[in-house]
């Protein structure tokens, strides 16, 4: 059963995001879509349970929500054909993988270049150490968050794959000192 004061309003929407153009199947980036889907209370206990632990079987995690297992398991089908659902992810720790420096390189492009924004984000996320890719509207064109071995390694892939491309204008690196990550609920 779940507390009194972490239910949520009835109904609300989220914009459901369409990944299909990913290298060998989907972009990278995330884009919103034109589609909201309803979701209610059970819904959202459903994704707040997946985002905490992803592996749950279909039982425990009905159990936990507070429904049937079939009514849990259709409303985690539906929620994946609805695009709500993108996919169930691992939860890497960069360190313990061997790049325990991460960064948020900000990349403003050339004018010229701001045609190839979703060319260069889909290289950009297939480079070994790239996190993640943001598409910004700003001072900045992208947010590309890193993870390296070492100093020599984040600044060889800031020049050997954003300062040497004749499309970038500028970048600014930042190192991440921590990282915490949000949850859905």
């Amino acid at each position: 059963m779940v507390p009194e004061s972490s239910k949520r309003p009835p109904v609300v929407g989220v914009a459901a995001h369409d990944l299909r153009a990913r290298l060998g199947g989907h972009s990278g980036l995330e884009r919103r879509g034109e589609d909201t889907v309803r979701l209610d209370e059970v819904d959202h206990r459903i994704l707040a349970a997946l985002a905490d632990d992803a592996r749950l079987a279909n039982n425990a995690l009905a159990e936990r929500v507070g429904v049937a297992p079939s009514t849990c398991l259709a409303r985690v089908r539906r929620l994946r054909e609805a695009g709500v659902i993108r996919g169930f992810h691992v939860d890497v720790d960069p360190a313990r993988a061997g790049r325990p420096l991460q960064a948020i390189i900000a990349v403003r492009m050339q004018g010229t270049a701001r045609a190839h924004l979703p060319q260069f984000a889909r290289e950009l996320v297939a480079l070994p150490g790239v996190l993640d890719v943001f598409l910004l509207g700003g001072a900045h064109d992208f947010f590309v968050h890193v993870a390296a071995p070492d100093t020599d390694g984040l600044n060889e892939f800031v020049i050997t794959h954003l300062s040497a491309n004749p499309g970038v204008a500028l970048t600014e690196t930042n190192l991440v000192f921590q990282h915490a990550r949000g949850s859905w609920g």
